[in-house]
């Protein structure tokens, strides 16, 4: 026969954590590395797909100067800086406008492109009319088409006059010209 069994032995000295192995550590390194990569490709990614951008707009008013320093009736070319935003992007772009000041106080302001093919244009005083070199058409003092291949008048800006500031926003095209 067998003898009464003993009770297991129960090891009572405290325990003492391991030592980090090199393979532990290099694993943490990686781990970590990995994370933070995993980080920055997901949270451009995360913020493109649930944050709301913004759409590109070109409306904002743009100052184009002192309306009083400009000859009344005759084209003036001015530079005017315009904010541009397109989804997370501001922009200031540089760009010209043709403007007209008219005797009544107010201006038309003329995009700087020939509607034709979208060369740039110049005022011709001799002949008292805008000019494109690229495809001899002609404009009137008011953008109206006197000749050539361009199929409508000049694009204008949309204009303010704020006490004797001139501010411009956006452009407008203007519809083809009928033919009879």
């Amino acid at each position: 026969m067998r003898g009464p069994r003993s009770p297991p032995v129960m090891n009572t000295e405290p325990t003492t954590p391991h030592a980090p192995t090199r393979r532990a550590f290099h694993q943490r390194i990686i781990y970590g590395l990995l994370s933070l990569i995993g980080a920055a490709l997901g949270v451009p990614a995360l913020a493109y797909l649930f944050v709301p951008s913004r759409r590109a707009e070109d409306t904002t008013w743009s100052e184009a100067g002192d309306l009083s320093a400009l000859p009344a009736g005759q084209p003036s070319e001015v530079v005017i800086y315009r904010k541009r935003i397109d989804s997370w992007k501001i922009t200031m772009e540089r760009a010209t406008a043709w403007i007209v000041r008219k005797n009544d106080g107010q201006a038309i302001a003329f995009a700087p492109q020939c509607t034709h093919l979208g060369c740039g244009y110049h005022w011709d005083s001799e002949k008292q009319k805008f000019a494109c070199p690229c495809h001899q058409s002609f404009f009137s003092l008011d953008g109206d088409v006197l000749a050539g291949p361009a199929p409508r008048p000049l694009d204008r800006y949309e204009t303010r006059v704020v006490g004797t500031r001139l501010w411009l926003g956006a452009i407008r095209g203007s519809p083809p010209e009928e033919t009879p």
